[in-house]
């Protein structure tokens, strides 16, 4: 006998009915996705070890194509898409450093995909097995951030944009949960204060969101799949992030700040920050953005970044 049930009744259940989406994963396959994807990485990354150790002996700018063309490499691996507002910096003859946030070992691979540069990590990265071969062939420096040690990392530094190199560092200092921007400490600053004899670099301030999970706009609910930032273990945080699909982190490129225009370096913090705060924001609550044409004045109110 067939079951008659009124059309009311029949959308109420639907409405009820469990929904699949790209967002959540599929039982029968997600599991399966991170064992592809991570040994697709692992392929990739031996020979392009080999590939980059050769670059590394050679002159010319081939160290630097090739490590971005290996970063860009893993976010298609991992099924991460990249979204790019704005250029990058040339300074004309001046070296130009990126400040960006951060919320992601994510961010290594979706930056240094997108800018030409070397970046700066904690000396504690250097000691990871693999990922710390891995930095090194991207010609990271390493920063211990004790204040002893301080002036001869700063030299160092300097000495990378001497060279001509680009540097990307995180002035937050740390990851955080992907819904603010933290205060960026000063310090990572000095680096671009006028020195005798040395090129004053200019700084490009960098806004990175996670936006979409599956195809869709995400909230704050699904940021700790992006997010790693505390004692966050990488291993597991690899395996949640990878069963899913539809990935896609936005790359803001501000207009580029001429340190000069500052009478201190906490004062360039503070205005880069700014920026980088507001550009976030405006990504985070998935509304059209534009790169901030002008760097924040010094006498500006503060900018209280929205939360979402």
């Amino acid at each position: 006998m067939k079951l008659l049930i009124p059309r009311a009744r029949q959308r109420s259940l639907s409405v009820l009915a469990p929904v699949e989406t790209e967002a959540t994963p599929r039982p029968r396959t997600h599991r399966l996705r991170p064992v592809r994807r991570g040994a697709a990485i692992v392929l990739w990354t031996l020979p392009a070890a080999a590939i980059q150790a050769g670059m590394l002996v050679l002159p010319g700018r081939g160290k630097i194509v090739f490590a971005r063309l290996y970063w860009a490499s893993l976010c298609r691996l991992l099924g991460l898409r990249v979204r790019v507002i704005g250029q990058p910096a040339r300074g004309g003859g001046r070296p130009v450093v990126f400040a960006s946030n951060h919320s992601s070992w994510l961010d290594i691979l979706a930056l240094g995909g997108v800018l030409e540069g070397c970046f700066i990590a904690k000396e504690e990265v250097g000691r990871w097995p693999v990922i710390r071969t891995v930095a090194r062939l991207g010609r990271t420096v390493f920063v211990t951030r004790r204040p002893a040690e301080t002036g001869r990392e700063r030299n160092a530094m300097r000495d990378r944009l001497d060279a001509g190199d680009n540097l990307i560092l995180f002035p937050e200092g740390t990851s955080s949960d992907g819904s603010r921007v933290l205060p960026f400490r000063s310090v990572f600053f000095s680096v671009a204060e006028a020195q005798p004899g040395r090129s004053c670099p200019l700084v490009q301030p960098v806004s990175i969101v996670y936006d979409q999970l599956g195809g869709l706009p995400i909230g704050r609910a699904s940021r700790p799949v992006f997010a790693w930032y505390g004692d966050m273990d990488l291993a597991s945080h690899f395996w949640r992030l990878a069963q899913h699909r539809g990935l896609r982190a936005t790359v803001l490129l501000h207009a580029p700040v001429d340190p000069a225009a500052y009478a201190s370096r906490k004062a360039l913090a503070q205005a880069v920050w700014q920026v980088v705060a507001e550009g976030a924001a405006t990504l985070r609550q998935n509304r059209p953005v534009r790169p901030a044409l002008h760097p924040a004045a010094e006498d500006a109110p503060p900018i209280r970044p929205a939360f979402a």
